[in-house]
C-alpha cells in the first residue's frame, strides 16, 4: 500500500481485540502504527502523537457490546484534535450508530469484517484530505505585505484593509474612514484617490477639528469679493479646488452643525454657493471623510446629522489600532528608523537593540504609528551608542509571555514559531544570521521556515 506523503504518518489504531490489532497493524504498513486498547489508553496516545488520522472501534471496554464509550471517545478526540480523521468500525448491524458518529463528527465508517484493502484506501483518502486542510492552513497563515505603495503593514488585519481599499477605490463612492488618531487615515484616503479613476485630478484636505468655525464655511465653499469685511477678492474654496479630484474632509465629526446642512446639501446636489456668492457651481468630486468620533453616539445625541452620516459613509472602513496589529510596531519602528537616519547629518543608529524590539511588541501604542514615530525621532537623534535601547525610546520594558497551554506538542511548536519568527525579526530576515542566533544550520532554518509557513 502506497502512503500519502505527510508530515505525520501516525495512524492510531483504536480496537481491544488483540487479534485485529495485529491484522491491522499489518494493514497499515506504510504508516506508523499506534495502538490503545481503551478510551483513556486512546486519548494518552492522542496528547502524545495527534495522529493525523484514527481508525476507531465503537465497541470499546468496559461496555464492549454497547457503542456508548466509543462514541464518549469520538467526542474526546475531536474536541482534543478538531482536525484528526476518525473512521469508526462498527459490527456489520450497526448502521444506526455509525451514522450517529458521523453527525458527531467523524470521518467516515466503515463495517466489519475487515477488507484489509477497502479500509485501507479509507484511511489513505483521510491522510490525503488531512494533509490538504493542513497546507490550506500553512497558506492562510503566511505573513502577507500590504498591497497598497506607502502604507507599511505586515499584519492580517491591515492587510485586509489594504484589500478593501483596493477594491473600494476604483469605485466612486463616498468613503468614511474610522479609527483612533494616529492609525493612518489620511495614508488610506490617499490611497483610495491614488488608486481611483480621479489620480490624476487634486487632492485637497481640509481638517475640520483645525480651523475655526466661522472661518470654515469660506475655506469649504469661497466667497466672492465684498461678501463680508476683508472679503477683498474673489477666493475659491476648498471644494471648488477639489473639482475632478477627491475632497478629504478629516475630522468630519467636529463638524459644526450649521455646516453639516450645507454639506449635505452639496452632496446631495453636487452644487455649491460661494459666500456672496448668487450663482450656484457644479462641482464634480468624490468625497472621503475621517474620524475617530463615534459618529452614531453623536447621532443619538443629535450632535450630528443622520441624514449626512449615510451620505458620507457608503462604504466605512475601520482601521484597528495599533495594539490589534501583530507585528505591525516592530515593521513600522524599522522603517520610521531607516526614514530618521536617511540624510541625517552625523551618525545615527540604524538598528534597535533586542530589549527596544520587545519594549516595542509589548507597549500598547495608545497614540498609535504616530506616537510611535515620534519616539522613534527622539530616539535616533538622542541615542548615544550604535543601536536604539529601551531606555532611549523611554518604554517600559517588556513584560513576560502568556501562559502557555499545557500539551507538550504544543507547547513546543509555539515556542519554535515564536523563536524563529523573533530571530528573522532581529535579524531583518536575514537567514544566515538568525540560523547563527538560533544555533541551527540554514538548511535546517529553511525546512523550520517552511514547516511553520514562514517561508
Amino acid at each position: 500500500m502506497s502512503a500519502q506523503k505527510t508530515a505525520n504518518k501516525t495512524l492510531l489504531v483504536v480496537e481491544d481485540d488483540p487479534g485485529l490489532q495485529s491484522q491491522l497493524r499489518w494493514c497499515f504498513e506504510g504508516y506508523e502504527v499506534v495502538v490503545a486498547g481503551d478510551r483513556e489508553g486512546a486519548m494518552s496516545m492522542i496528547r502524545r502523537h495527534e495522529p493525523p488520522v484514527v481508525t476507531l472501534d465503537l465497541g470499546l471496554p468496559p461496555d464492549p457490546a454497547n457503542a456508548s464509550e466509543g462514541l464518549a471517545a469520538l467526542s474526546e478526540i475531536l474536541a482534543a484534535c478538531p482536525t484528526t480523521k476518525v473512521i469508526v468500525v462498527t459490527g456489520n448491524d450497526d448502521r444506526e450508530n455509525a451514522l450517529k458518529a458521523i453527525s458527531l463528527g467523524a470521518y467516515d465508517f466503515y463495517q466489519k469484517p475487515v477488507d484489509a484493502d477497502v479500509l485501507s484506501l479509507i484511511v489513505d483518502r483521510a491522510f490525503g484530505l488531512h494533509a490538504l486542510e493542513e497546507e490550506n492552513r500553512r497558506l492562510a497563515n503566511m505573513p502577507r505585505r500590504s498591497p497598497l505603495e506607502g502604507i507599511i503593514a505586515s499584519s492580517p488585519e491591515m492587510t485586509d484593509i489594504c484589500r478593501m481599499v483596493t477594491k473600494v477605490a476604483p469605485a466612486d463612492v463616498s468613503v468614511l474612514l474610522l479609527g483612533e488618531s494616529g492609525t493612518g487615515k489620511e495614508l488610506l484616503a490617499q490611497a483610495i484617490h491614488r488608486l481611483s479613476g480621479r489620480a490624476d485630478g487634486p487632492f485637497v484636505v481640509i481638517n475640520c477639528a483645525a480651523i475655526p468655525e466661522n472661518l470654515l464655511e469660506s475655506e469649504l465653499f469661497g466667497y466672492e469679493k465684498g461678501a463680508f469685511t476683508g472679503a477683498f477678492k474673489q477666493t475659491i474654496g476648498k471644494v471648488e479646488y477639489a473639482d475632478g479630484g477627491t475632497l478629504f474632509l478629516d475630522e468630519i465629526g467636529d463638524l459644526p452643525q450649521a455646516l453639516q446642512s450645507k454639506l449635505l446639501r452639496f452632496l446631495q446636489e453636487r452644487t455649491i454657493e460661494r459666500i456672496g456668492g448668487r450663482e450656484p457651481i457644479s462641482v464634480d468630486v468624490r468625497v472621503v471623510c475621517a474620524t475617530h468620533r463615534a459618529l452614531p453616539e453623536m447621532i443619538k445625541t443629535g450632535e450630528f446629522r443622520e441624514d449626512l452620516y449615510y451620505r458620507i459613509s457608503e462604504v466605512t472602513v475601520n482601521i484597528p489600532p495599533l495594539r490589534e496589529r501583530q507585528g505591525d510596531a516592530v515593521v513600522l519602528a524599522r522603517a520610521f528608523l531607516e526614514r530618521a537616519s536617511t540624510g541625517a547629518k552625523g551618525k545615527r543608529p540604524r538598528e534597535f537593540s533586542e530589549d527596544a524590539l520587545r519594549a516595542i511588541e509589548s507597549y500598547p501604542w495608545p497614540g498609535n504609528a504616530r506616537e510611535l514615530e515620534n519616539r522613534v525621532k527622539r530616539a535616533a537623534i538622542m541615542a548615544e551608542g550604535q543601536r536604539i535601547t529601551v531606555q532611549d525610546l523611554d518604554l517600559p520594558a517588556a513584560e513576560g509571555d502568556e501562559q502557555e497551554p499545557l500539551n507538550l506538542r504544543q507547547v513546543r511548536e509555539i515556542a519554535e514559531r515564536r523563536a524563529i519568527q523573533r530571530a528573522l525579526s532581529l535579524n531583518e530576515g536575514k537567514v544566515a544570521q538568525a540560523a547563527d542566533m538560533l544555533g541551527v544550520s540554514r538548511p535546517t532554518l529553511y525546512d523550520l521556515m517552511e514547516k511553520h509557513g514562514l517561508k
